[in-house]
């Protein structure tokens, strides 16, 4: 059983990616079950990531499906021997629910993360206070301490940018920024911190002008995960007032792909962006037109 009694991103791509390899063989979940000699329901455990998978069991599927790269067959078996791993947010784990600590344990072994925020500054992105704000005025009403607890969660993720474990590129639409009603000490805060933030190597910022309102409407916010060497979006979640949604079909992650593409097509350039944010910083009209 996976750490915590609940599936892992180890285990659940795992269990995906030898899903497909299955398939891709023309073989069905009885043929795996006797070559590694258990029962069918292991296998369909095994392949939702509901359970784990030994090396050698990994070993012999691969074989048995014919998977013969060495990249892939190392990868595969990598992620079987850590599946059981605990991450550090499990020490939060009554703080938060299963979807948001999925989305914490992509976005821990993410490598590349791409971030769309119409309404709010991304969680990667804010200040303590800025954090704490937001987090205070959610529709659930949360005791102060507990306020503290999820704020101190949130720091710990930005960890994986500050360290420079991931490339970070983030589109936030200028309303979200050009609207912040708070104090005026926590607004400029922030600004700063975007400033400061986004001359990082491993960060993109990029702000869609609030004139591209009909772009800024394709969806709601979204952040699209990959892992390893290439940029290819294996994850999505979405996050709503009940839970955080974990998007993995292939068709579905080709639309998030294409709308991120469209929104940072429209959206200004980095330096163009960070110019914006300083007029904003400074007291710029906050919806003049902004071309890109």
């Amino acid at each position: 059983m996976p750490a915590g009694g609940r599936p892992t991103v180890r285990s659940r791509r795992l269990g995906n990616a030898l899903r497909r390899y299955r398939e891709a063989a023309g073989l069905d979940q009885p043929d795996s079950a006797e070559a590694i000699m258990k029962s069918v329901s292991k296998v369909s455990r095994l392949e939702s990531g509901q359970t784990t998978a030994s090396a050698l069991e990994v070993r012999t599927l691969l074989e048995l499906y014919g998977v013969g790269d060495p990249d892939e067959r190392a990868k595969l078996l990598e992620w079987a021997r850590r599946s059981n791993e605990r991450g550090w947010w499990i020490d939060y784990q009554e703080a938060v629910g299963d979807g948001y600590a999925h989305h914490i344990a992509l976005e821990h072994e993410a490598t590349y993360i791409r971030s769309w925020g119409p309404i709010l500054i991304p969680g990667l992105l804010q200040t303590t206070d800025y954090m704490e704000s937001v987090i205070a005025i959610g529709p659930r009403t949360i005791p102060s301490e507990r306020v503290v607890e999820l704020a101190k969660l949130r720091q710990e993720r930005q960890r994986r940018i500050e360290e420079g474990g991931a490339s970070f590129a983030a589109i936030i639409w200028e309303p979200a920024l050009a609207s912040l009603h708070l104090d005026r000490k926590v607004r400029e805060g922030q600004l700063s911190r975007l400033l400061d933030v986004g001359e990082r190597q491993n960060v993109t910022i990029q702000l869609l002008p609030a004139t591209a309102s009909l772009v800024a409407g394709m969806a709601g916010a979204f952040v699209a995960f990959s892992f390893g060497v290439e940029a290819n979006v294996e994850a999505v979640t979405l996050e709503n007032p009940a839970n955080t949604n974990v998007v993995e079909a292939p068709e579905d992650l080709a639309l998030y792909v294409n709308t991120f593409d469209q929104l940072r097509s429209a959206a200004l350039p980095p330096d163009r962006s960070a110019e914006r944010i300083r007029e904003l910083l400074e007291g710029g009209t906050p919806h003049k037109e902004v071309k890109p």
